[in-house]
C-alpha cells in the first residue's frame, strides 16, 4: 500500500515516514500542499495511486490539510484521509468528517497512534 505523508516539521515528517516504513507501507512524504497536489496527480497517471493520506492541517506559507484534501477529492473522490494537527483547537479537528477527513490523529503522534488511526480508516470505521 502507498502512503501520502505531509507536514511542514522535518522532524514529524522523519518520524512519520519512518513509522510507516517500519509498517511496511510505500511512503512519499513531502513538506507542503502543492508538492502534496502534485506527487498525487503524478502517482495517478504512473498507475500507482495512494490509498491514503495523511495530512497536516496547518502548513505555513502553503496550501493547509483541508485545502489539500479539496485538490486530492478533484482527482481521486476516494481518497482516504487523515488529518494530523498540533492545534488542538482547529476547527476541522473538532468536526474532521465534514471537512472530508475520515480520522484524525494529534501531533506529535506515538507510532500506535497512528497506525490505529490509519488501521480504522483503512477498514472504513471513523476513528
Amino acid at each position: 500500500m502507498r502512503m501520502l505523508s505531509m507536514d511542514d516539521e522535518e522532524m514529524i515528517r522523519q518520524m512519520g515516514g519512518a513509522t510507516l516504513h517500519r509498517m511496511c507501507y510505500n511512503v512519499c512524504v513531502v513538506s507542503h500542499g502543492a508538492e502534496a497536489v502534485r506527487e498525487f496527480s503524478d502517482a495517478i497517471r504512473e498507475g500507482r495511486p495512494f490509498s491514503l493520506a495523511i495530512l497536516d492541517l496547518t502548513i505555513v506559507g502553503s496550501m493547509g490539510g483541508f485545502q489539500t484534501l479539496e485538490e486530492l477529492r478533484r482527482m481521486d473522490t476516494g481518497i482516504k484521509a487523515i488529518a494530523s494537527s498540533g492545534y488542538s483547537n482547529d476547527a476541522v479537528l473538532s468536526d474532521y468528517k465534514a471537512h472530508g477527513f475520515q480520522g484524525i490523529v494529534a501531533e506529535p503522534y506515538e507510532a500506535s497512534d497512528l497506525a490505529l488511526a490509519m488501521g480504522l480508516v483503512l477498514k472504513g470505521a471513523r476513528v
